[in-house]
């Protein structure tokens, strides 16, 4: 690394070259040995060959020489908090395991929660994450400030980040499945989302924090909090998400209460829409998938955890086809316990393949696509990052290719997609070195572990107290 003083408003740059890039651009461009400028918080050029000479203020110059360039990977589903309870109801399709934790969930305080975003936004940046999301909904009362909490571990990790301010309203005694002390008022769910969005939410191009309003799912929520929620982030010009279509369960649920399945459900709240996004979508007929496409919804595909929890192969290959936005989601950890993104490059692919398209599901470069690109689609910043193009932001990774674990694969994308987890030298959010050879560099990776091991042994004794 070569480090220099830069004339006062001049951009820095840092130089990366010698390296083989895919810049998952409209024309899925690659280069087998090219290079990447970036000034400042952008990208300024891209190219084949060697780096242009002469360039100024070059503060860093990476040889890329057996790795490849990505865009970074941007998650689109997360449940931070749960981090601390992973390895909980293994056995359990969904239903059976939010009954089982809920109870435990709803007693999280702000250290908590702190504590497992601050693991679950590590273990994502350390797999190659520039932009991360976490769809929070339990609120107890007295838990303190649970979303200044987790905006907070995002901001010392220095991830792009967006607040999906999740609530829920429909508790046991009105038929949902949370307790009734977990669940907030309507009212209380409104505001409380409507001050979020006022104090984090940045609505300018480079923005590190965005909020969206997300009442949690149809069976935890009432009619009236997804229609005024609804209302409230078009009000408030945010973006929309919650779950659907997850579970065969959930299906019969809707019809049952509503007398709907769960897109005709949503449709007729104000939830389809080019602002809304749904995690999951697995059970989704052709109906279902042609109002997606039609209205521009967007779909956060969770391969790993739809694996776990039993509930199915969501249709991507035809998503993909009809015109649906789809990105890539961890989803939380205490459905996947890993919660690495990197692994869902591989697994959508490999569960895919197991659907009705076999093998021409998807191939490696729409999977990746998927966790870059389509990612950014979902959450409505696509000119801004998921791809490596000259005046987006610098959010890139570099993944060593040339180690045991991919060095005979000759393709790079294959490299990274079909083979194991490829390590990270080098990762940047808005031009900033966020992490380098595969350690964080802005927060203690082993008191991370300390302090969420110490949180989730005193979250289990306060729910065995219960």
């Amino acid at each position: 690394m070569a480090a220099s003083a830069t004339p006062e408003g001049a951009a820095a740059r840092i130089v990366i070259e010698n390296c083989a890039i895919a810049t998952v651009d409209a024309n899925d461009t690659e280069y087998a040995s090219g290079y990447v400028v970036v000034a400042g918080n952008r990208i300024e050029s891209i190219g084949a060959g060697k780096a242009p000479e002469g360039l100024e203020n070059v503060v860093r110059r990476v040889d890329g020489t057996g790795h490849l360039v990505t865009p970074g990977l941007v998650n689109t589903h997360h449940h931070f908090y749960q981090w601390i309870t992973r390895g909980l109801a293994t056995d359990h399709n969904l239903f059976n395991w939010l009954v089982a934790l809920y109870p435990t969930w709803a007693r999280i305080d702000e250290d908590m929660v702190r504590a497992a975003a601050q693991g679950s936004l590590g273990m994502m940046a350390r797999g190659g994450v520039t932009t991360a999301m976490d769809h929070h909904y339990v609120y107890p009362k007295g838990s303190g400030d649970l979303s200044g909490a987790i905006i907070g571990a995002a901001r010392e990790m220095g991830v792009r980040f967006t607040l999906a301010r999740g609530s829920m309203d429909r508790s046991e005694k009105d038929g949902g499945l949370p307790p009734d002390f977990a669940v907030e008022t309507l009212e209380g769910a409104l505001a409380a989302t409507e001050e979020t969005v006022k104090k984090h939410h940045d609505a300018s191009f480079g923005a590190m924090t965005q909020v969206a309003v997300a009442p949690c799912s149809p069976f935890s929520v009432s009619t009236e909090l997804m229609k005024q929620g609804a209302e409230l982030a078009r009000r408030l010009g945010v973006r929309l998400h919650t779950h659907g279509s997850e579970t065969v369960e959930e299906e019969k649920f809707c019809h049952e209460l509503f007398g709907l399945g769960p897109t005709d459900y949503f449709a007729s709240t104000g939830w389809l829409g080019e602002d809304v996004w749904m995690a999951h979508c697995v059970h989704m007929n052709d109906s279902d998938i042609e109002a997606f496409a039609r209205t521009g919804t967007g779909v956060a595909h969770c391969p790993s955890s739809n694996a776990r929890l039993a509930a199915g192969i969501a249709r991507v290959p035809d998503m993909l086809a009809a015109g649906v936005p789809v990105g890539l989601g961890v989803d939380g950890t205490a459905s996947n316990e890993s919660g690495e993104l990197h692994t869902e490059l591989r697994n959508a692919l490999l569960i895919n393949r197991l659907g009705a398209h076999k093998e021409a599901a998807l191939n490696a470069r729409q999977a990746l696509r998927l966790g870059t690109y389509g990612g950014a689609q979902v959450l409505g910043r696509a000119s801004q990052i998921g791809s490596l193009e000259a005046g987006k932001l610098a959010d890139l990774v570099l993944w060593k290719i040339d180690g045991i674990g991919h060095s005979s694969i000759a393709d790079p994308v294959t490299a990274i997609v079909f083979g194991a987890a490829a390590p990270v030298t080098l990762s940047l959010v808005n031009g900033e070195p966020v992490v380098e050879n595969g350690r964080l560099l802005h927060v203690d990776e082993d008191a991370i572990a300390r302090t969420a091991r110490d949180e989730a042994q005193r979250l289990a004794r306060i729910a065995a107290g219960s």
